[in-house]
């Protein structure tokens, strides 16, 4: 059976790891319980998370366990880590709500029955920690000259670190430290902008427990040209059907450019790397295969197959024949919305994010209504309504059905 560190490397999904020939051991002659964190700093989890749960599913698969670590603890301070502000402060009411969605999202994908999974909050063990023995007992075996060397640290002291924040390195070396006394957790996985953290684990659990476990970070998803993914015209690309429609999170991997379709099927899905690299010999019009393929993959696994049948015939419908789907995306209006013009209704339906950027589609011929281009901001007629309802297009990546209520 193949080690699951050479299918995790294979699919690109390897960024640093710590001790590689000693992981690779571990990993190939044992069950591991191993962890990733999720700091609950909103209520739903987003595509940058989604890779981190297609790697604990590989785990998973290959028979190690996964801890699901939520932060109700650390979701107090907030991560610095690729920030230039801090984080707003949030309530205990709004923290709860956000870990309980995580749990139902990341069910999608990893498999908590029987024991396979585990999902803890460090909030169990942070909340109450006593400080003055806090610091004696963890702060200690901090250096605070070490500290300020790390990525995550260094691109806030220009604009100034708080106290609090600085506290959130021995936060989290203090879960793997709980997590490995509790549960003989041995790795800590996460993407690379937490490479410095998770050195700050390893080495407290070695000065307190003279045990050697162990990290390893994953690929930041950014484009061919390094430009990191996950932003729609409307803000992440979430995992939440509410917040960002099936049909609109398949559109979003349908059109990533042909260089990253097959990079993203092997980041991305569980496809087998020998189909795979039959996608990769497609050239011109036929990457498009590659690139439906990857949408309907992925929206599958977040969102369902049924979804994910919905969304391929929508687009298929509405992008290849040029009709009309039943599975398209829908917003409805009254007739009180007409009068305030096109782009005030489509910012008010969210399918532009402002008029500003309304404006700017009208100028570069990025915008259709009922097939015809608009060439001003306007008010609507109501027989634009009539027949299927007003279809809306934004570029060739977004459509809408608009009804007239």
């Amino acid at each position: 059976m193949e080690n699951v560190f050479d299918t995790l490397s294979a699919r690109g999904l390897i960024a640093q790891v710590t001790h590689e020939n000693e992981i690779r051991e571990l990993l190939g002659k044992e069950k591991v319980t191993f962890y990733i964190g999720f700091d609950p700093t909103a209520d739903s989890l987003h595509v940058g998370h989604f890779l981190q749960m297609v790697v604990m599913r590989h785990m998973q698969n290959a028979g190690h366990r996964p801890i699901a670590l939520v932060g109700g603890g650390t979701g107090m301070i907030g991560d610095p880590s690729g920030r230039t502000d801090m984080r707003k402060m949030m309530t205990p009411e709004i923290i709860r709500h956000n870990c309980d969605c995580f749990r139902r999202q990341l069910s999608s994908v990893i498999d908590f029955s029987d024991d396979k999974a585990i999902m803890v909050d460090n909030g169990d063990w942070l909340l109450d920690l006593n400080y003055v023995e806090f610091l004696r007992d963890i702060g200690s075996c901090f250096s605070v000259n070490k500290m300020l060397t790390a990525e995550c640290f260094k691109t806030r002291l220009e604009k100034g670190l708080s106290f609090l924040e600085f506290n959130y390195m021995l936060m989290q070396s203090y879960d793997f430290l709980q997590l490995y006394k509790n549960y003989g957790c041995k790795i800590e996985l996460g993407g690379d902008d937490q490479w410095s953290n998770i050195l700050g684990g390893i080495d407290l659990v070695r000065r307190k427990e003279n045990a050697q476990v162990y990290g390893m970070t994953f690929t930041l998803l950014t484009n061919s040209e390094g430009k990191k993914m996950g932003k729609t015209a409307s803000g992440a690309l979430w995992l939440d059907p509410e917040k960002v429609s099936p049909y609109d999170f398949y559109q979003y991997w349908r059109n990533v450019d042909d260089a990253d379709a097959c990079r993203f099927l092997k980041l991305l899905t569980f496809l087998p790397l020998e189909e795979i690299a039959e996608y990769e010999k497609l050239e011109g019009q036929a990457i498009n295969e590659a690139k439906s393929r990857l949408a309907y993959e992925v929206t599958k696994l977040v969102h369902g197959e049924e979804e994910a049948e919905k969304a391929n015939e929508a687009a298929k419908a509405v992008f290849a024949g040029g009709g009309v789907s039943a599975n398209m995306p829908t917003a409805e209006v009254t007739e009180d919305d007409l009068s305030e013009g096109l782009l005030a209704m489509l910012v008010k339906i969210g399918f532009v994010p402002s008029k500003s950027e309304g404006r700017r589609l009208i100028q570069q011929g990025g915008l259709t209504v009922n097939g015809e281009k608009v060439t001003a901001d306007g008010p609507v007629e109501k027989d634009a309504f009539s027949g299927d309802g007003m279809i809306v297009k934004r570029g060739k990546k977004a459509v809408i059905k608009i009804n007239l209520k």
